[in-house]
């Protein structure tokens, strides 16, 4: 039986994801964790076989979790199960380690499969973001703006997109707001912007707002 951990803020999900996993008759719920530190807990804690992980949860954002878990559990799949579609993360993720990625308007027949396919040591990779993938082959001369950020600049990059501000940010991802600035500086600079009216504009232009 493949032993499955599920990291997700929003109870319901947790509680509707268990059931789908555990109606295949293949896997088992191991352990809930509802914030990125609960889920690195459990993890160093118990066995499991893959990770299910949202990447937007409180007090550590699934990015800084998925790394973390590569780091210590480099052969643990981690299956990301986003919100946001592929064209915003998952190729970044994939390359940070993660063995797929899925957004949460996917059929509960497909997250089975993703479970399965990752859990026998394989990447899970939907068809657009092979898609994706395929793009970027041979592209790397002509990387529009954001592509150059780093993963934590086009986190905030997405934030600042979302008109929230530098407080806002500084709280959902536990940083100051002294580091955000300068994050927020760094990402203008790098994209050759001026202020957040022009990245939100060109966030907007790219398709890449949240």
């Amino acid at each position: 039986m493949i032993r499955i951990l599920i990291a997700d803020d929003h109870a319901i999900i947790r509680h509707g994801l268990k059931q789908i996993i555990e109606e295949s008759g293949k896997m088992r719920v191991v352990a809930e964790a509802d914030s990125g530190i609960d889920a690195l807990r459990k993890i160093r804690g118990i066995e499991c076989d893959v990770v299910l992980l949202d990447i937007s949860m409180p007090d550590m954002s699934g990015i800084d979790v998925l790394k973390q878990i590569h780091a210590e559990s480099p052969q643990l799949p981690i299956l990301i199960l986003s919100i946001y579609p592929e064209d915003q993360y998952a190729v970044r993720l994939i390359k940070a380690g993660a063995a797929g990625y899925m957004t949460k308007e996917s059929a509960p027949s497909e997250v089975v499969k993703a479970l399965l396919r990752v859990a026998n040591g394989n990447k899970y990779i939907s068809p657009v973001v092979a898609e994706i993938l395929a793009n970027e082959i041979g592209a790397d001369e002509e990387k529009l703006p954001h592509q150059i950020l780093s993963d934590r600049e086009y986190q905030i990059f997405l934030l600042l997109a979302s008109a929230k501000t530098v407080s806002e940010i500084a709280d959902t991802l536990a940083l100051s707001v002294k580091t955000i600035s300068t994050y927020r500086s760094r990402v203008l600079e790098k994209m050759h912007l001026n202020n957040n009216a022009e990245l939100m504009r060109y966030a907007i232009d790219n398709h890449l707002e949240q």
